[in-house]
């Protein structure tokens, strides 16, 4: 049975994913706005597809963009499930919304009309907003949704997914668009892949040392209790003298990594250590709150 304080912090946990999305949404409608539609440069995803039918339909930009993510909605209801679905719900409404009052608001405001800066801040702002949202839990809708699909599905990069999709728009522009600015659009869509690919990757990247030493015990030890992060014991035989012995190997974070050398080379300054960088890392002090016997007050 859930306990008060735990129904209290899921409570808490739904309120900031609902404020990320939302404040994501708004960063991704505010770059539309501010450096898209007032030098009518092209779009990729849900927004190019909108400018698209807005040419050569006379569709409303935020109408089709409404549409449009009902039906990406539905798509992820059955793909990705009614948890992702409940999340996604939000943004299927809010952003056309939030694109539509937006526009609005800022009229005739031109921020600046060179389509190359333009282009830069599209990027980085949308790929900034899209790192926020997809890292919450949630997408902006649309075509967000069928990246995550081939992900689920057959392991496909979201990045590099959505990076060929928009890239197709973007192409599918030049029957009523300048050349040029299929080029500016380009470089947009190559520039918030980068941003995106890095927001997804943020804090999760961490170091894995090898450390190999006589003195591997201490070492072991040393690392448990001054940085409090696990260890594993490999047996090792030297290429050389062929002697066994011990090597210790452990993950730290970035910022870790220069304590851990000196924790090592206070004991040994002979150890070898070999430190290479991972991915991601899962479990226990990492993704996993730690569970300390201190902290649940079971140690005097």
């Amino acid at each position: 049975m859930e306990t008060s304080e735990t129904k209290q912090n899921k409570a808490a946990s739904v309120v900031i994913q609902t404020a990320v999305i939302l404040f994501g949404l708004t960063v991704y409608a505010a770059g539309v706005v501010l450096f898209i539609l007032p030098l009518d440069m092209i779009a990729a995803g849900t927004t190019g597809l909108g400018l698209m039918a807005q040419h050569f339909f006379g569709i409303p930009l935020s109408g089709f963009v409404a549409v449009f993510n009902i039906a990406m909605f539905g798509l992820g209801w059955l793909e990705l499930g009614k948890k992702f679905a409940a999340t996604t719900l939000l943004a299927t409404f809010y952003y056309p919304f939030i694109l539509d009052r937006l526009t609005a608001l800022t009229g005739d405001f031109v921020f600046t009309t060179d389509p190359m800066l333009c282009a830069i801040f599209a990027g980085i702002m949308i790929g900034f907003a899209l790192g926020f949202v997809i890292r919450s839990g949630a997408s902006t809708g649309g075509m967000d949704i069928p990246p995550l699909v081939l992900q689920k599905r057959f392991k496909f990069p979201v990045s590099v997914s959505m990076y060929v999709f928009d890239v197709a728009i973007l192409l599918s522009q030049l029957l009523f668009r300048d050349r040029e600015k299929i080029l500016y659009g380009i470089i947009m869509v190559m520039v918030y892949t980068v941003i995106l690919d890095k927001m997804l990757m943020m804090g999760k990247k961490q170091v894995q040392a090898k450390i190999i030493s006589e003195k591997y015990e201490e070492i072991n030890i040393a690392v448990q209790e001054q940085l409090d992060r696990g260890t594993t014991l490999f047996q090792i035989e030297g290429g050389h003298l062929r002697k066994t012995s011990m090597a210790v190997v452990t993950v730290v974070s970035g910022r870790e990594l220069q304590k851990l050398n000196r924790i090592v080379m206070d004991i040994d300054p002979e150890a070898f250590m070999v430190v290479h960088q991972v991915g991601e890392v899962r479990g226990r002090g990492f993704t996993e709150m730690k569970r300390h016997l201190e902290a649940e007050g079971l140690k005097n």
